[in-house]
């Protein structure tokens, strides 16, 4: 299968396109290192270190004998996106291109303003392009188990039926975004629906859970290869940070009351569902949902399973808790559904394996870790005081 990765240089996207080279489809994609600025901007750095674009295209071509094909460039310039397409002709369409943190969305207006326009624009030139150029491609969206919020009701794989004042219909499950960025997922969601209601496009939107781990088994090849690994208080992941607290002597430190539940996956299954939801396309015109996520676990639980891995390789790990910066249910009711990925032969890790693994990979890394330790704890807040800024 051709599969093109938008913002193929990430934590996933390289990650992704690897992956699916390795088992013999073909692969391309773009991207414009806007998140090695990001992060560069917010005073962190990847734990593990990561080489050029070039440099890893090379080192997969020295090691795998094949080539990945890329194109460096903005997703918001139609152009390029145009381009892009017409001379790769994808059958599958795999969309990582996005700002993807929310902490970065809510620094302040100008970080909302331009995620909001670098998710949404990106998403909408990335539809119009595809109705001119590959129609019958199977556009794979990224989304984020966030856009659901975390009602007091279980939560369905994208659709529920209801009914009212007697009469029933199948609707979306209504969003609840949590951030900025959160919304620009919703908005995509929107936007994708109604590209396939009205021009018979069709795509998957996964709704993914909080992914975790520090490479993928292709990886252990060459370092050159590894992808990058983020733990400062915007763009880590709070698994990835408590592994990189815990290797630095550093308090895990769970957000307020700790009961803050949600999914979790590893980044092995994580690229295992996006290969399995790009070969088994939908319908011509359909819009459908899979809800990514392979465990469930509330913040206090992970520290705790992190505390346990840490003190497993002899290091002393301590658990305080700390004011939350974010604006959010701290004890809520969590059930969301998963089934359908499973039904497409899906078999996840356990976290409880991964972790002696994640520990171990960023032991090697502690001085990388400990020179950014100021950028752990969380100085960007939802909450707005009047005009400061």
């Amino acid at each position: 299968m051709r599969v093109f990765i938008c913002g193929i240089d990430g934590y996933l996207g390289w990650t992704l396109a690897m992956y699916l080279s390795v088992r013999g489809h073909e692969v391309a994609g773009a991207d414009s290192f806007l998140r090695r600025k990001w992060v560069e901007e917010v005073g962190g750095h990847s734990a593990i270190p990561i080489v050029s674009m070039n440099e890893r295209l090379e080192a997969y071509k020295e090691v795998y004998g094949k080539e990945i094909t890329f194109w460096e460039g903005d997703l918001c310039n139609y152009d390029f996106v145009l381009r892009c397409l017409k001379e790769f002709q994808p059958e599958a369409i795999v969309h990582l291109g996005e700002q993807p943190c929310a902490p970065y969305s809510q620094i302040d207006v100008e970080h909302c303003v331009f995620t909001q326009h670098n998710n949404i624009v990106g998403t909408l030139n990335l539809l119009w392009a595809m109705t001119e150029v590959c129609p019958q491609a199977h556009l794979v969206k990224l989304g984020t188990m966030g856009e659901y919020g975390t009602p007091n009701i279980d939560i369905p794989e994208g659709f529920f039926t209801i009914e009212y004042r007697g009469r029933k219909d199948t609707l979306p499950f209504p969003k609840q975004a949590g951030s900025w960025y959160h919304q620009t997922k919703v908005h995509d969601t929107h936007n994708i629906m109604f590209a396939c209601k009205i021009w018979n496009l069709r795509s998957t939107d996964l709704m993914q859970g909080v992914v975790y781990g520090t490479k993928i088994e292709e990886m252990n090849a060459d370092e050159r290869l590894c992808t990058r690994f983020d733990f400062d208080e915007a763009f880590g992941t709070v698994i990835n940070r408590y592994c990189a607290q815990a290797v630095i002597g550093h308090t895990l430190t769970p957000y307020g009351k700790g009961g803050q539940t949600r999914g979790f996956i590893h980044i092995a299954d994580s690229m295992r569902c996006m290969e399995l939801t790009a070969v088994n396309p939908p319908e011509i015109g359909e819009y459908r949902v899979f809800n990514q996520w392979a465990e469930r676990f509330d913040v206090t639980t992970l520290a705790q399973e992190v505390k346990k891995a840490g003190e497993a390789a002899g290091i002393k790990v301590e658990v305080k808790p700390i004011d939350n910066p974010r604006v959010e249910a701290e004890k809520h009711y969590y059930n969301p559904d998963h089934q359908k990925l499973f039904d497409l032969g899906f078999r996840p890790h356990k976290m409880v394996d991964m972790l002696p693994e994640m520990i171990s990979d960023l032991m090697k890394h502690k001085d990388r870790i400990e020179a950014k330790r100021e950028h752990i704890l969380p100085t960007i807040k939802w909450r707005r005081d009047g005009a400061k800024r």
